[in-house]
């Protein structure tokens, strides 16, 4: 089964596009992790939702995929996740969405894997 990880970045209003464009470039850098299936990391934003009151304010996301639990802990507790997430986005956020799920193992082959 392949674990998908959602999760949804808002930033405060008072913060600049400068950060949220490094926070995208190095967020980016967490698809080599080894834990990251086949580096299948993909972010992206600004919502372009309409009405835009559906994305809820959330501004970004990250799409990722892993091999399963274990591996998405490990991801999480790498200290590159580590590094990203503190210095890039914790001291601006607003808020943050995360939605985890196991794909049925006939859906595998719609993800590519």
């Amino acid at each position: 089964m392949v674990l998908v990880h959602i999760v949804l970045f808002k930033f405060r209003a008072d913060v600049g596009n400068k950060v949220k464009q490094e926070f995208l470039s190095q967020i980016k850098t967490l698809k080599s992790l080894s834990c990251v299936k086949s580096q299948r990391l993909v972010v992206g934003g600004p919502s372009i939702t309409t009405p835009i009151e559906k994305s809820k304010g959330f501004q970004y996301a990250l799409v990722s995929y892993h091999e399963n639990r274990t591996a998405l802990a490990e991801y999480q507790a790498s200290s590159e996740h580590e590094r990203v997430t503190s210095k890039y986005f914790i001291p601006y956020k607003e808020d943050l969405v995360r939605f985890d799920f196991e794909t049925d193992q006939a859906d595998e082959t719609l993800l590519g894997f």
